[in-house]
């Protein structure tokens, strides 16, 4: 049977070294046939716009385990229950019948999660022979049943080292200039990208935190803003978009997505105006938005490694024929109780019923008592997740080296889809 493989929701560093992983495990595999790619996620399959990805060169697939974005195109679509729109299931069935597709691999997080379980169970309720496997990717490691997930370690790697480096020339600066910087970065509801931040500084001295999971007071982090600048003449702050204030409203929100998700943003700028108008600090900040997750020069070996494992246990599990799984990681516990111990872990298969629509918070003993810093425990954990590198090759202009595939797309068997 043939394999059909999607990328789903935001993108990373790494997604396309699951792809790229994906492919090399799929012609490795005896028990399966050629891989498609549908374009822009489940819209590709509905659109029967399928990509023949074996008409590639070799070259591509190389240069795409070290290239950014989502080279097969993504989006951000929410399917109805089978129940309620059987005609869009039926047209998926269909398109995979056409190209003899006998499974369907979706890379994205919990949201995909949800699209790839109700297609499962479209497919039982019809008795379509497809089996159904997620593959896990965000950066905002909000992922259930997982320790980690494929993305966020080489994320929060950007973090951990953008904020070491501002740190450093906001030390240069503050005694006769600014006093404060501020760096926004993604996390709705979860504060792992945030915490993040932490691990560029031992203490927190001169840091702060402002997490999803602490309610937000004015008058406490304004507070605390002063008394770190009093003490050490500045103060990093990280600020997650996610932020909320203490009757659980969004400091800054806009419109809504497909899935109903407010679209975030605006945090920075919303603080560094509390902290001219209580504190009269001079302020600087900035967003770091899509840089954190397109930063593939700054991708964590250890993240890759994860992110190719979790790729081919998945194409395990569609050549078994096994369905409604997404491939998970596993901590192993340090049997040897040493401190210097590498972090091992093994790959477990998780269902999908208990990761489609979950999210996993920041757990409170992560958080510093009051509220703006990590914990030891949270930097035992984060610090593993941001371990190596695995820089791309550089050409001779300076840049990076990234595909540019010029896919092919399969013929159409079947009417147009509006």
């Amino acid at each position: 049977m043939n394999v059909c493989y999607a990328q789903s929701g935001g993108v990373t560093a790494v997604i396309n070294a699951s792809a790229a992983a994906v492919a090399d495990a799929v012609r490795g595999e005896k028990r399966l046939g050629k891989l498609y790619a549908a374009r822009n996620g489940i819209l590709g399959v509905l659109r029967e716009e399928l990509i023949e990805t074996w008409r590639a060169p070799q070259q591509i697939w190389r240069q795409l385990r070290h290239t950014p974005g989502g080279a097969f195109g993504s989006c951000r679509v929410k399917l109805p229950p089978h129940t309620d729109a059987p005609q869009t299931y039926a047209r998926l069935f269909a398109v995979f019948r056409a190209h003899d597709i006998g499974a369907f691999l979706y890379n994205g997080g919990n949201d995909s999660a949800d699209t790839a379980l109700k297609i499962m169970r479209a497919a039982r309720a019809v008795n379509a022979p497809l089996a159904v496997a997620a593959i896990p990717k965000t950066i905002d490691n909000d992922l259930a049943q997982t320790d980690a997930s494929p993305g966020f370690g080489s994320a929060a790697k950007y973090i951990a080292v953008t904020v070491a480096e501002t740190t450093l020339d906001l030390a240069a600066m503050a005694e006769t200039s600014t006093k404060v910087f501020i760096l926004e970065v993604m996390g709705r509801h979860a504060g792992w990208l945030a915490a993040a931040g932490g691990l560029a500084a031992k203490d927190g001295a001169r840091h702060l935190i402002v997490f999803p999971e602490i309610p937000f007071s004015r008058a406490r982090f304004i507070a605390a803003v002063k008394k770190k600048v009093c003490a050490g003449g500045y103060v990093v702050v990280v600020a997650s978009e996610g932020a909320r204030d203490e009757g659980g409203r969004f400091l800054s929100a806009g419109g809504s997505d497909a899935f109903a998700h407010r679209q975030l943003g605006g945090v920075a700028p919303l603080l560094a105006e509390m902290i001219r108008a209580d504190a009269g600090l001079k302020c600087h900040w900035a967003v770091a938005d899509y840089a954190q997750r397109s930063a593939r020069h700054l991708a964590s070996l250890a993240d890759l490694r994860h992110t190719r494992a979790l790729a081919a246990a998945a194409v395990g599990y569609a050549a078994a024929g096994k369905s409604g799984l997404m491939p998970v990681l596993r901590r192993l516990p340090n049997v040897n109780n040493a401190n210097n111990a590498a972090v091992k872990w093994e790959v477990k298969a998780a269902p999908l019923s208990k990761i489609a629509n979950k999210e996993r918070k920041m757990p409170r003993g992560f958080i510093s008592r009051d509220g703006f810093f990590i914990t030891a425990r949270c930097r035992r954990y984060l610090s593993p997740l941001i371990k190596g590198e695995e820089s791309p090759p550089y050409g001779g202009d300076g840049l990076p080296i990234y595909a540019r595939p010029q896919w092919q797309l399969a013929k159409k068997r079947l009417p147009g889809y509006k």
